[in-house]
């Protein structure tokens, strides 16, 4: 098989849940494991940081190995989904993985993949795990698909474990309150690994603690240890950087201002590395910080599509992340909104459009995907929330409507689903 055939047969072939959903989700680790095996087990042959967590993990996995890369290591980055490149999943210093290794591996496994039936997640893992360990790298940075425990991830003996927060996402699979979502997050808690969550949220925070407890391993709530860690403006409106000090001055090319939140955490994981032994300057951190862009291929977060009209995305699509997303569309100054909106249908909205601006004409539209909600569905539902507009055949003809409608003093926002903003970006 060509790449074209390979990828092909990965989508089709296996269950692919960012396509159809939990029915693709195996909540055990007997596939991975037995997967592995196959492969002679590549998840013990090089150092790792695990990054999990509701939203910002994403944001922390890439800013980590950008890091990494600016100070002289060979660094893995595994994150998911991808947004146009399957390979986006698999980087080593900022390069994606071969098309040939992806055809390599797949030509070599796919008897095993036959007998032991594994998800789309297991087998990416697989490959990753063992494009890492072949390379060689000094260190990869592995963000945690789904949850934690039961995460196809959860295989490997870290160095640190990083939680970034913990919000109301994939209630359906992990629990109907934030304790029982943050225990499964707490799942890659391991025996003296030190870990460090990034927001201390009252609601949930015994369950860290007392998981870290039991297993003997470190703790650290990075908004605790890096509170003096502040941007400079209260609001902000620099659409380019994010200017923070740390206490020395860096210029993040992540202007989202919920990226804040992100950087105590990364700084206090860069904090927990030097103290195992890796030689990362202050130097290192502000380089890396003004280019994670370019170093790691990073998109979709509060990113500028257009400047006239303005135009941005942003891959927030839960309460919390709307939430932020929310607050940096109200630092911009603009006369009216247009909103460009899509979802998936297997999660609850209505949290979602509740919190959304009446005032904002709104452009709905499903993401390509089997689980994209239809456009008429999610209008109809928006209604209910007194929130109004048209719907339109595609992701790419809403923003083309949007944008045909706004004036230059306007602005125009992406949204909703990471696969709303993966059809723009």
């Amino acid at each position: 098989m060509d790449y074209k055939a390979t990828i092909n047969y990965l989508y089709t072939q296996l269950p692919l849940f960012t396509r159809v959903g939990a029915s693709a989700y195996k909540a055990d680790l007997t596939n991975t494991i037995a997967l592995l095996n196959f492969v002679n087990n590549p998840q013990h042959k090089f150092k790792s940081v695990h990054v999990g967590g509701t939203n910002g993990k994403g944001s922390t996995s890439h800013m980590l190995a950008a890091i990494l890369q600016v100070a002289g290591y060979k660094a893995g980055l595994y994150t998911s989904p991808h947004l146009k490149d399957f390979r986006e999943r698999i980087r080593i210093n900022g390069a994606m993985i071969s098309e040939q290794a992806v055809i390599d591996f797949v030509a070599l496994h796919k008897h095993d993949f036959e007998q032991i039936q594994p998800s789309f997640f297991e087998m990416t893992v697989a490959l990753a795990f063992d494009f890492f360990a072949k390379e060689q790298v000094d260190i990869a940075i592995v963000e945690v698909g789904l949850g934690g425990r039961l995460d196809s991830t959860n295989v490997i003996n870290p160095l640190l474990s990083v939680i970034t927060n913990i919000g109301w996402d994939h209630m359906n699979l992990l629990g109907d309150t934030l304790p029982k979502i943050a225990a499964e997050k707490a799942g890659i808690i391991k025996p003296s690994i030190p870990v460090i969550v990034g927001e201390y949220q009252p609601e949930v925070a015994e369950v860290f603690i007392n998981k870290a407890k039991e297993v003997n391993a470190e703790l650290v709530f990075a908004s605790a240890v890096k509170d003096a860690v502040g941007s400079r403006e209260s609001e902000v409106r620099n659409l380019d950087y994010m200017e923070i000090d740390a206490p020395f001055h860096i210029q993040l090319d992540l202007p989202g201002s919920y990226q804040l939140k992100n950087v105590r955490t990364v700084l206090t994981a860069v904090d927990e590395l030097r103290k195992q032994g890796f030689i990362i300057t202050d130097e290192h951190i502000v380089t890396a910080l003004k280019q994670v862009k370019t170093l790691t291929g990073l998109h979709g977060r509060w990113e500028v599509l257009s400047r006239s009209p303005l135009t941005i995305c942003d891959t927030g699509h839960n309460p919390e992340g709307i939430t932020e997303v929310l607050k940096n569309i109200a630092a911009v100054n603009y006369e009216h909104l247009h909103f460009v909106i899509g979802m998936v249908n297997d999660k609850d909205s209505s949290k979602v459009l509740a919190m959304l601006p009446t005032e904002a004409t709104y452009y709905f539209c499903r993401p390509d995907i089997p689980r994209g909600l239809e456009a008429e569905s999610l209008r109809l539902k928006a209604e209910s929330f007194n929130l109004h507009g048209n719907t339109y055949p595609s992701v790419k003809a809403a923003l083309q409507a949007a944008q045909a409608n706004a004036t230059d003093k306007d602005l125009v926002f992406v949204g909703g689903s990471t696969f709303v903003v993966a059809e723009v970006v």
